[in-house]
């Protein structure tokens, strides 16, 4: 029977700690089956480098099923690899050829410094989100369905906000390496319901001023955040997020 599992040949980030300059190492992987997702090839290298007393490569991963969003990689200069709407950890083999020459690096930003090889600090987004507060809405016990009218449409596109899982390539595609459409989908998906709209200025107000403490960069439109998304958000959540901003600039 023809053997049918495949030999790649990556060049990949390692970089020993924040402080340390990084390089690009070669390595061959063989017998790789197209089957294997993406992060499962990367083990079995890690694997074999731990078996030749090599030091493994160091990448984020946790669900494995394009929920969390911390696998994030570039892969042949693009965020999370060659498949739309899809995380590092979902893309499989079979998606590249055979001897194909694959390049793996971590999302490059200044907000994003490289903790270890592939491994990136993402709390530059967690302090964003915090600055979002929360809402006053008294919850309760389960209140009744009718009793606050939404919209469809509204409770649709708020619902796909929300999808929004931080896994950063928006930045990294990016090339001013601008977080709006994390930051537009954050605020969007509490400015579509009622219940994000007492606190909808103070938000934007805060998220927006975070965000650029963080050195991300300015957004200008150029639209490669939307093309990597894994949730495919659209930058219609960048339009809603200036929107806001500029309603709580004219209240103030």
């Amino acid at each position: 029977m023809e053997n049918k599992n495949m030999t790649v040949y990556l060049t990949v980030w390692r970089q020993e700690s924040k402080n340390s300059k990084g390089t690009f190492v070669k390595h061959t992987v063989e017998d790789v089956n197209p089957d294997m997702s993406f992060l499962e090839m990367l083990d079995v290298l890690n694997e074999r480098l731990i078996k030749n007393d090599d030091v493994p490569i160091e990448f984020d991963n946790d669900c494995r099923e394009g929920i969390c969003g911390t696998c994030g990689v570039v892969i042949n200069g693009t965020a999370h690899g060659p498949r739309s709407g899809a995380t590092t950890c979902t893309v499989r083999m079979r998606e590249f050829k055979n001897g194909e020459n694959i390049v793996i690096e971590p999302f490059r930003a200044r907000a994003f410094p490289v903790i270890k090889d592939l491994v990136i600090d993402r709390s530059a987004f967690d302090r964003v989100q915090n600055k979002g507060g929360y809402t006053t809405v008294r919850t309760g016990s389960a209140p009744e369905a009718n009793s606050i009218l939404v919209p469809k449409e509204n409770a649709d596109e708020a619902f796909e906000m929300a999808a929004c899982i931080g896994c950063g390539a928006c930045v990294a595609a990016c090339p001013n390496a601008s977080a709006a459409l994390f930051v537009g989908a954050k605020v969007s998906h509490l400015a579509l319901l009622p219940q994000g709209r007492p606190e909808a200025a103070r938000r934007v107000e805060r998220m927006v001023a975070q965000m650029d403490e963080e050195k991300f960069g300015a957004c200008s439109n150029h639209g490669e955040c939307e093309a990597v998304c894994p949730q495919e958000i659209p930058i219609t959540a960048i339009a809603r997020m200036r929107r806001e901003y500029w309603k709580s600039t004219v209240k103030s």
